[in-house]
């Protein structure tokens, strides 16, 4: 995930987003718990995902003001 692939999204397709990447945070952070992770390096992947949306959205909200 890029941010220019993110630039292009409306604000309510970055909110979906955001709530997908933090539900597979979630799941990979039990998983990672329960020794079934196989890949851990998802995770740092998924947290640099989230940090990119909430910047967007954040630049969004300031945009409007």
């Amino acid at each position: 995930m890029k941010n220019k692939d993110l630039k292009g999204n409306t604000v309510d397709q970055l909110e979906t987003q955001l709530k997908d990447l933090k539900k597979e945070s979630m799941n990979l952070r039990f998983q990672r718990v329960s020794g079934e992770l196989a890949n851990t390096a998802r995770i740092q992947v998924v947290r640099r995902g989230i940090a990119r949306v909430q910047t967007l959205l954040n630049q969004a909200n300031s945009a409007k003001a």
